[in-house]
Protein backbone atom coordinates (compact mmCIF):
# COMPACT_ATOMS: atom_id res chain seq x y z
CA UNK A 1 0.00 0.00 0.00
CA UNK A 2 3.06 2.45 0.73
CA UNK A 3 4.57 1.73 -2.65
CA UNK A 4 1.47 2.45 -4.68
CA UNK A 5 0.88 5.66 -2.38
CA UNK A 6 4.60 6.67 -3.54
CA UNK A 7 3.49 6.14 -6.78
CA UNK A 8 0.85 8.19 -6.97
CA UNK A 9 2.73 11.06 -5.00
CA UNK A 10 5.02 11.19 -7.47
CA UNK A 11 2.65 11.06 -10.63
CA UNK A 12 0.74 13.91 -9.47
CA UNK A 13 4.21 15.76 -8.69
CA UNK A 14 5.17 15.39 -12.07
CA UNK A 15 1.59 16.42 -13.38
CA UNK A 16 2.24 19.80 -11.15
CA UNK A 17 5.53 20.56 -12.74
CA UNK A 18 4.50 19.55 -16.58
CA UNK A 19 1.30 22.24 -16.31
CA UNK A 20 3.23 24.80 -14.77
CA UNK A 21 4.25 28.35 -16.71
CA UNK A 22 7.71 28.00 -18.20
CA UNK A 23 8.44 31.17 -16.45
CA UNK A 24 7.69 29.43 -12.83
CA UNK A 25 9.95 26.17 -13.96
CA UNK A 26 12.66 28.16 -14.89
CA UNK A 27 13.09 30.84 -12.26
CA UNK A 28 16.30 33.26 -14.32
CA UNK A 29 18.01 35.52 -11.38
CA UNK A 30 17.91 39.22 -12.48
CA UNK A 31 20.74 40.60 -14.59
CA UNK A 32 22.51 44.36 -13.63
CA UNK A 33 24.11 46.01 -16.40
CA UNK A 34 26.79 48.46 -16.59
CA UNK A 35 27.05 49.98 -19.87
CA UNK A 36 27.82 53.15 -22.01
CA UNK A 37 24.35 55.32 -22.36
CA UNK A 38 25.66 55.98 -26.31
CA UNK A 39 26.76 52.34 -27.09
CA UNK A 40 24.18 50.62 -29.24
CA UNK A 41 25.09 47.03 -29.35
CA UNK A 42 25.11 46.81 -25.68
CA UNK A 43 21.43 47.80 -25.81
CA UNK A 44 21.08 44.96 -28.30
CA UNK A 45 22.64 42.48 -25.69
CA UNK A 46 20.13 43.66 -23.16
CA UNK A 47 17.41 42.82 -25.74
CA UNK A 48 18.72 39.81 -26.58
CA UNK A 49 19.32 38.63 -22.71
CA UNK A 50 15.66 39.78 -21.96
CA UNK A 51 13.91 37.22 -25.14
CA UNK A 52 16.08 34.53 -23.43
CA UNK A 53 13.57 35.20 -19.89
CA UNK A 54 15.76 36.96 -17.93
CA UNK A 55 14.93 40.37 -16.06
CA UNK A 56 17.47 43.25 -17.52
CA UNK A 57 18.19 46.44 -15.06
CA UNK A 58 20.71 48.64 -16.88
CA UNK A 59 23.01 51.54 -15.09
CA UNK A 60 24.81 53.76 -17.68
CA UNK A 61 27.77 54.74 -16.53
CA UNK A 62 31.27 56.18 -18.06
CA UNK A 63 33.37 53.66 -16.95
CA UNK A 64 32.24 50.29 -17.13
CA UNK A 65 35.91 49.00 -15.69
CA UNK A 66 34.83 50.19 -12.28
CA UNK A 67 32.28 47.29 -12.00
CA UNK A 68 34.65 44.51 -13.62
CA UNK A 69 37.03 45.75 -11.15
CA UNK A 70 34.51 45.42 -7.99
CA UNK A 71 33.86 41.90 -9.24
CA UNK A 72 37.25 40.91 -9.90
CA UNK A 73 37.31 40.19 -13.60
CA UNK A 74 41.30 41.14 -14.99
CA UNK A 75 41.13 44.29 -17.18
CA UNK A 76 42.18 42.21 -19.86
CA UNK A 77 38.64 40.74 -20.94
CA UNK A 78 37.34 44.36 -20.37
CA UNK A 79 34.77 45.04 -23.30
CA UNK A 80 31.88 47.74 -23.60
CA UNK A 81 29.31 46.42 -21.01
CA UNK A 82 29.95 44.48 -17.64
CA UNK A 83 27.31 42.54 -16.21
CA UNK A 84 26.61 40.57 -12.77
CA UNK A 85 24.57 37.57 -12.65
CA UNK A 86 24.17 35.43 -9.42
CA UNK A 87 27.64 36.70 -8.40
CA UNK A 88 29.04 35.91 -11.76
CA UNK A 89 30.52 38.46 -14.20
CA UNK A 90 29.32 37.84 -17.48
CA UNK A 91 31.37 40.71 -19.71
CA UNK A 92 30.48 41.62 -23.59
CA UNK A 93 28.54 39.50 -25.89
CA UNK A 94 28.05 36.06 -24.31
CA UNK A 95 25.10 34.25 -25.74
CA UNK A 96 22.06 33.75 -22.98
CA UNK A 97 22.32 30.22 -23.74
CA UNK A 98 25.49 30.27 -21.86
CA UNK A 99 24.49 32.68 -19.19
CA UNK A 100 21.90 29.52 -18.46
CA UNK A 101 24.58 26.76 -18.61
CA UNK A 102 26.86 28.76 -16.34
CA UNK A 103 24.15 29.49 -13.66
CA UNK A 104 23.31 25.92 -14.01
CA UNK A 105 26.77 24.11 -13.51
CA UNK A 106 27.61 27.04 -10.78
CA UNK A 107 31.57 26.67 -11.10
CA UNK A 108 33.91 28.00 -8.84
CA UNK A 109 34.54 30.93 -11.25
CA UNK A 110 34.39 34.81 -11.55
CA UNK A 111 32.16 34.14 -14.66
CA UNK A 112 32.30 34.64 -18.82
CA UNK A 113 33.72 36.80 -20.77
CA UNK A 114 33.72 37.07 -24.97
CA UNK A 115 36.93 39.38 -26.20
CA UNK A 116 36.36 41.73 -28.51
CA UNK A 117 33.32 42.51 -30.20
CA UNK A 118 33.04 39.34 -32.63
CA UNK A 119 30.22 40.29 -35.60
CA UNK A 120 27.33 37.46 -34.81
CA UNK A 121 27.91 37.58 -31.52
CA UNK A 122 24.38 38.70 -29.02
CA UNK A 123 24.22 42.34 -29.74
CA UNK A 124 26.82 42.16 -33.26
CA UNK A 125 24.53 41.27 -35.62
CA UNK A 126 25.35 42.36 -39.04
CA UNK A 127 23.32 40.06 -41.66
CA UNK A 128 24.83 37.04 -42.23
CA UNK A 129 27.91 37.63 -41.25
CA UNK A 130 29.55 35.53 -38.27
CA UNK A 131 32.85 35.71 -37.15
CA UNK A 132 34.05 32.37 -35.32
CA UNK A 133 34.25 33.68 -31.10
CA UNK A 134 35.03 31.58 -28.07
CA UNK A 135 32.98 32.31 -24.88
CA UNK A 136 35.83 31.80 -21.92
CA UNK A 137 34.94 30.89 -18.28
CA UNK A 138 37.34 33.08 -16.28
CA UNK A 139 38.46 31.50 -13.22
CA UNK A 140 39.11 32.60 -9.66
CA UNK A 141 43.06 33.09 -10.32
CA UNK A 142 42.35 34.74 -13.29
CA UNK A 143 43.11 31.83 -16.09
CA UNK A 144 40.65 31.42 -18.62
CA UNK A 145 39.74 28.22 -20.48
CA UNK A 146 37.17 27.61 -23.07
CA UNK A 147 33.83 27.21 -22.60
CA UNK A 148 31.61 27.29 -26.14
CA UNK A 149 33.19 28.22 -29.56
CA UNK A 150 30.85 29.62 -32.29
CA UNK A 151 31.40 29.57 -35.65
Amino acid sequence: MRRRTVVSSLAAAAAAALSLPAAAKEALPQVQVFKNPSCGCCGAWVEHMKAAGFVVNVTEVDDTSVARKRHGLPDRFGSCHTAIVAGYVVESHVPANDVKKLLAMKPVAIGLAVPGMPVGSPGMEMGSRKDRYQVLLVAQDGRERVFSTYH
